[in-house]
């Protein structure tokens, strides 16, 4: 079965034996290894199951980034606390503009108000969009006309990482090939790489078939040994694909 955590450690342990290195998101951008993996974890929902990622990933030594929006689903600052003291990174996952429908200024505002609240909890020197697929607004839209490292950002995936030489590898859909059903999680890569099941990258790494930098985004409500959760999730994300493919993807 895929989408487990069984089969998410699989895939650790075979970037580990690859000898890749894990960065946060913070570290690459101040001084990226010729051989790293960024972690990237997107908190949707289910706080929990991030946190259940992190004490993986502490177990293994590993590092990782991990974004959280400004809503209850998942704003959960026991779990927010816990990651950062785990030695995690902590990020905003913005999504300005669909919250304040589109409202430049009150975008922005939204945006400071947040980031101070997260800034309470942990340090935070990244951000990462929250695609909103079912929204008409992408938050991205915001830098067109402010400046994120005014806020003492240093860093955006969709804007600061070269997806030319670093590999994008992403669970959108629920699977590693959604760029069908991918309304904003998308990048202009620069490989002609396609993975469908994690054992597809798992075998690449075995055969080094991958390049030396690799970001990951993982959205952690979507892996579970749990066979309900599991199944639950698995029928959610397939009609939600469906949606957004017919009516929102482009």
């Amino acid at each position: 079965m895929d989408f487990t955590l069984t089969k998410y450690e699989e895939l650790l342990d075979s970037l580990i034996s690859a000898n890749y290195d894990f960065q946060t998101f913070e570290e690459f951008l101040v001084q990226p290894k010729k051989k790293s993996i960024i972690l990237r974890h997107d908190v949707d929902l289910l706080p929990f199951n991030s946190l259940t990622f992190a004490k993986i990933q502490a177990k293994k030594n590993i590092n990782a980034v991990y974004y959280f929006r400004s809503v209850p689903q998942s704003w959960d600052e026991y779990v927010i606390k816990q990651i950062a003291a785990l030695g995690h990174e902590i990020g905003y996952h913005y999504e300005c503009l669909t919250t304040c429908k589109g409202n430049e200024e009150k975008g922005i505002k939204d945006f400071e108000n947040n980031l101070i609240k997260l800034r309470k909890l942990a340090s935070v020197s990244t951000i990462c969009m929250h695609g909103s697929p079912m929204s008409k607004y992408d938050s991205r839209d915001l830098w067109k006309k402010y400046d994120y490292k005014h806020f003492n950002i240093i860093g955006e995936p969709y804007f600061d990482v070269d997806f030319l030489n670093v590999l994008y590898l992403t669970d959108t859909g629920r699977k590693w090939d959604g760029g069908n059903e991918s309304v904003r999680d998308k990048v202009h890569s620069g490989f002609d790489l396609n993975f469908h099941r994690t054992d597809d990258i798992i075998l690449a790494l075995k055969k080094n078939k991958l390049p030396n930098q690799i970001m990951f985004t993982f959205h952690p409500q979507r892996w579970s040994n749990n066979i309900f959760n599991w199944t639950n999730e698995l029928i959610k994300q397939s009609i939600k694909n469906q949606i957004k493919k017919y009516f929102f993807v482009k």
